[in-house]
């Protein structure tokens, strides 16, 4: 098993251990912070931000393992809703997370949850057949990150 640790003074401490020695796709942990992440310490951001923060990092490292017949989507830990195809996420500081998108029906589905209560199942299913290309949320999610960071002036 290997084990690899990321963090400065400036920067969370994250970890990744894996079972096998054989190298596969970088997680989100053994990524940098974009600069959107990083530039703003982490003890100024309310829980829900950093969590819709780093969820969106996740989803991001999540697609772009994914081949062109697949999109993303969530399964629910806990109950029996069944899976969210994501299309947004966002949140409401200090402590609630939002996910929107519909279910394997197409039925609009929105899921708000507390960060305390916080458990994403990221899942790879089958994308429409009469798109031509994956519909891509973490890239769009990834970019309005950047905007955000470059609309709020540094806090330092």
């Amino acid at each position: 098993m290997s084990v690899s640790a990321i963090g400065d003074k400036r920067h969370p401490r994250s970890a990744v251990a894996r079972c096998s020695e054989t190298r596969s796709a970088p997680t989100a942990e053994e990524k940098p912070l974009p600069a959107s992440v990083a530039d703003t310490p982490q003890d100024s951001k309310s829980p829900a931000e950093w969590a819709y923060q780093r969820i969106i990092l996740y989803i991001q490292n999540f697609e772009e393992q994914l081949d062109n017949e697949h999109e993303v989507a969530m399964g629910f830990t806990g109950s029996d809703a069944g899976v969210l195809k994501i299309e947004g996420i966002g949140y409401f500081d200090p402590d609630i997370v939002t996910f929107y998108g519909t279910d394997g029906t197409g039925t609009k589905t929105q899921l708000v949850q507390h960060v305390s209560q916080l458990n994403v199942i990221l899942r790879a299913l089958p994308r429409d057949t009469g798109k031509d290309e994956p519909y891509r949320i973490g890239f769009r999610l990834a970019a309005d990150l950047e905007r955000d960071a470059a609309a709020t002036p540094d806090e330092e």
